[in-house]
């Protein structure tokens, strides 16, 4: 084994760099702690973090659409794959399977996008009526939303839909304050 050449600028390993902070007893490691949330000007701007109606519309009219499509789209792929028949050959139920899934998708999807649209303007109309942002909106456009949605099929069923709205929507806003509670993000 060859030894390597000594280098000339060995003075240069040995020198200890400059600390600007070392007389200040504050450790390195805390020095440069950058605050992760968010940072306001005026506090008012801090109290209301809510995206706007329009934004509302979209986040949930477009989720609920993409969640309906995707869980009609995993019904019509079991249906599918149900009503293939032991003489079909592969061609055949494939498009079976996706001429079911993309059937089944797009109705669950359409009319769970329906029920985002609704839930999205009684929950800023509530926000704008009530010019507070509490859990009670959230609850009361569930309930609304369930009620306008089941209305053609009469009184009964509006008033058990909007009931079941409100729940899973106050089950919804209660998980979601436990998750932010107790889940470390």
């Amino acid at each position: 084994m060859a030894s390597q050449p000594k280098d000339n600028n060995d003075d240069h390993n040995n020198l200890r760099l400059y600390n600007p902070y070392q007389d200040l007893q504050i450790p390195i490691q805390t020095l440069y702690k950058l605050p992760t949330s968010p940072e306001f000007l005026f506090n008012e701007e801090s109290l209301s973090q809510r995206r706007s109606w329009s934004e509302n519309l979209t986040y949930y009219t477009g989720g609920c659409y993409l969640a309906g499509s995707l869980a009609g789209a995993g019904k019509g792929l079991v249906a599918g794959v149900r009503a293939s028949e032991p003489g079909d050959t592969m061609k055949l139920r494939v498009n079976r399977i996706l001429n079911e899934s993309g059937h089944t998708g797009r109705k669950f999807g359409n009319r769970a996008g329906v029920i985002g649209l609704i839930y999205s303007g009684l929950e800023s109309s509530m926000l704008a009526i009530r010019d507070r942002d509490d859990i009670v909106n959230s609850v009361v456009a569930g309930l609304g939303t369930g009620a306008v949605y089941r209305a053609a099929a009469g009184v009964r069923s509006a008033a058990v839909a909007g009931a079941v709205g409100g729940v899973l929507v106050g089950l919804a806003v209660a998980a979601k304050q436990v998750v932010k509670r107790y889940v470390p993000i």
